[in-house]
């Protein structure tokens, strides 16, 4: 049964900036009570990138949320929704590291001392030291558990990382207090590192937005802001710069970076009359850019929208993890309580000390930062490392879905070809001239911007056409007009059967137009169409990467698309379907979670309802672009198995840091009970793994990591260059 639409107001949604947030199990708190408050069911906190998108309004209930769990935070409203949170402290600077450098260096004094330095003198002064590292890292430490433990905010990392440390001095483990201490401080800035690189990254890749356009007012040039510049305005843009806007070329020549949209290192050639995106850098000429969109809608803006975006739509394994934090610790915490105090009591000749201390172990292990900081992170710098290839994830669940693909279905016109049609054959039927055939033909598609009247009408050479009444454009079918009074039908062989003509010529061209006016058969246009360059090989490498199955789905004639299934080596088709026949088409072919890649306003239905739909070679207002849950920039067949083995690669390392971090806590929390682990393995199963965890997340930043899995993608990149 449909569920009910909520009666909550719907508020305008704000995108803020989260300064003072350094705690990524705090994070996942902070977002869980901000969810349960009413009207605010929809935020989603990314801690990645310090950010929180929440309907407008509700900034003193969030700011108590806040200060509850994460005392010093702040909410501060973000001005540009396509900002990166900017905090005044940057990873690595000195004074963040001063302390936890100085510390390691005095522990490790101590430690030196103690074992090495025999003396009762000697000892006392590993003693200072000790307390002195500790006391440099672990006051802020202290601090932040104590105001939290007045807030009732105990289980999280801060209040066990005190517990444990101040156990250990209680029971005279002095090296291992001032260790617990040190070696999460030290784990800390680490962490801060990686996370400020994946941030900077992303930072990076937002810094394509352009900050001026040369505005065109006759003889003046005016400088403007983009949004500033209406659509069908002249801009200018000279060598160096960036596009502003998305446009048409109307005079000048040049090479342009798209680089920072698409990936693609090699400078594409533009000239009058070629598209142009925002955001790419014009390289020599002085271009003039008639503006076909406003600046909300360019591709630049878009792709923003989206890579922002993107961190807000979790992952199951990110949902996982969350939910697992919330009960994971407070269970090693009761568990660790247990351990300490019952064995004493229960058991003959126990030492409460021994089994303390035992305790103490478990509650170092407990932390679950390597998992709260690692997996979300991993996510993230995968949707940053598409993104920088022209492959935009509107989310992390998406990236998940398409790792597990069993199937693929393509569209053919404009996906698998290139969609550019030449008129190869005109067959008039007896007393009609060939240029007459065309003419009418052209006439007929004068308004039509499919690529099959582009190429009529392209054919034709036609300049003015007739006013006409009453155009009926079928989708699937072809043209109904009225010309001198007389009804035309250009199409293929279905609308002719509904025009009344039975006798058709036959062709062996892969697409067919026939023409008939008034019932009476003029003849038929063959136009082929051809495959893109890197469309076999995206074929291979998508089976490469183990998808079962690929398929295509076309409203073209069956002969057409059986050869490209055929030149294609897909495992079947389905032909001469309606837009709306695609959808059943699908449910038929499809598997448990299958891929449609369209690129038109008719794909949307049948990409909306894939398991993952993929709108491909644009970012503009198109319908399949919002239907889309991964957009390619490019119109590149390859990409799609590039972005496949990426979102492989992401989930595998995800899937690793999950295993790592579970496995080694599972193992020394067992060691732990059994007594057979110290605070120093239990210092190394917490910060260390973490540690680890993080900077095998970093990995799927590298593209090269996602683009050698299994060595597929060869096939796929190897024809990659322009059409």
């Amino acid at each position: 049964m449909q569920s009910r639409a909520r009666e909550t107001r719907r508020w305008p949604t704000m995108r803020y900036s989260l300064t003072g947030l350094d705690c990524a199990h705090c994070a996942a708190k902070i977002e869980q009570d901000i969810m349960r408050q009413e009207g605010l069911q929809d935020a989603a906190l990314n801690f990645a990138t310090r950010t929180l998108s929440a309907p407008e309004g509700h900034e003193a209930t969030i700011q108590a949320i806040l200060d509850r769990i994460e005392p010093g935070a702040r909410l501060v409203p973000l001005q540009d929704r396509s900002a990166v949170a900017d905090e005044d402290e940057v990873p690595g600077d000195r004074r963040k590291w001063l302390p936890a450098f100085t510390a390691a260096l005095l522990l490790f004094a101590g430690l030196l001392l103690k074992h090495v330095v025999a003396g009762a003198s000697a000892a006392q002064i590993a003693r200072i030291l000790f307390v002195i590292s500790y006391a440099l890292v672990g006051w802020r430490v202290l601090r932040k558990a104590a105001d939290k433990l007045v807030r009732g905010q105990m289980l999280d990392e801060h209040f066990l990382m005190s517990i444990a440390s101040l156990g250990a001095f209680a029971i005279g483990e002095w090296p291992e207090a001032a260790a617990v201490m040190v070696f999460y401080a030290v784990g800390e800035r680490l962490q801060d590192m990686a996370v400020g690189k994946s941030r900077r990254s992303i930072a990076a890749l937002l810094r394509v937005r352009p900050d001026v356009a040369h505005l065109l007012r006759g003889e003046r040039e005016v400088t403007l802001h983009p949004e500033d510049v209406k659509v069908g305005e002249l801009i200018l843009v000279k060598p160096g710069e960036r596009v502003p806007l998305d446009g048409t070329i109307t005079s000048g020549n040049s090479f342009l970076d798209t680089s920072p949209l698409t990936g693609e290192p090699i400078p594409r050639r533009v000239a009058t009359g070629d598209d142009v995106m925002a955001g790419t850098i014009n390289h020599q000429g002085v271009l003039t850019i008639r503006t076909s969109r406003p600046y909300g809608e360019s591709s630049v803006a878009r792709i923003l929208t989206l890579v922002e975006e993107a961190g807000e739509r979790k992952a199951p394994a990110e949902q996982f993890i969350t939910s697992f934090a919330r009960y994971y610790t407070p269970a090693v915490v009761a568990g660790a309580s247990l351990l300490a105090f019952v064995p004493p009591l229960i058991i003959p000749g126990a030492s409460l000390q021994e089994w303390v201390y035992r305790a103490l172990v478990l509650l170092v292990i407990s932390c679950p930062c390597a998992l709260v900081v690692s997996v979300p992170l991993t996510y993230f710098a995968g949707i940053g490392a598409a993104s920088r290839q022209g492959i935009l994830f509107k989310g992390a669940n998406f990236v998940d879905a398409m790792s597990r693909a069993d199937t693929v279905i393509f569209d053919k016109t404009g996906t698998l070809t290139k969609g550019v049609f030449n008129v190869s054959e005109v067959v008039p039927a007896e007393g009609v001239s060939r240029q007459a055939l065309l003419n009418i033909a052209a006439a007929a598609e004068a308004h039509s911007n499919h690529p099959i009247a582009v190429s009529i009408k392209r054919a034709a050479g036609l300049m003015n056409y007739p006013d006409m009444l009453d155009v009926r454009e079928l989708a699937g079918k072809g043209v109904v007009t009225k010309l001198d009074g007389q009804e035309v039908a250009v199409g293929n062989a279905s609308l002719m059967r509904t025009a009344g003509v039975t006798e058709l010529h036959s062709s062996s061209c892969p697409t067919v137009v026939h023409v008939a006016r008034s019932g009476q058969y003029l003849g038929h246009l063959g136009l082929s169409d051809q495959l893109r360059p890197d469309a076999r090989g995206a074929v291979d490498a998508i089976r490469c990467l183990g998808v079962k199955k690929v398929f295509m789905l076309t409203g073209d004639r069956t002969e057409a698309a059986h050869a490209v299934s055929a030149s294609l080596g897909l495992d079947g088709f389905r032909a001469e379907l309606m837009p709306e026949d695609k959808v059943s088409a699908m449910a038929e072919l499809a598997g448990k979670k299958t891929i449609f890649v369209g690129d038109g306003i008719n794909d949307a239905p049948v990409i909306a309802g894939a398991t993952v739909g993929v709108a491909m070679g644009g970012i503009g207002s198109d319908a399949a672009v919002e239907a889309a849950d991964v957009v390619l920039v490019e119109p590149r067949p390859g990409r799609l198995a590039v972005a496949i083995a990426l979102a492989r690669n992401t989930r595998n390392i995800a899937g690793q840091n999950i295993a790592l971090s579970l496995g080694v806590k599972a193992l020394f929390l067992l060691l732990g009970a059994m007594g057979m682990a110290s605070v120093w393995g239990a210092v190394f199963a917490d910060v260390g793994v973490a540690l680890l965890a993080v900077l095998n997340s970093l990995r799927a930043m590298r593209i090269s990591a996602g683009e050698r899995l299994h060595g597929c993608l060869a096939p796929a990149i190897e024809h990659s260059g322009d059409d």
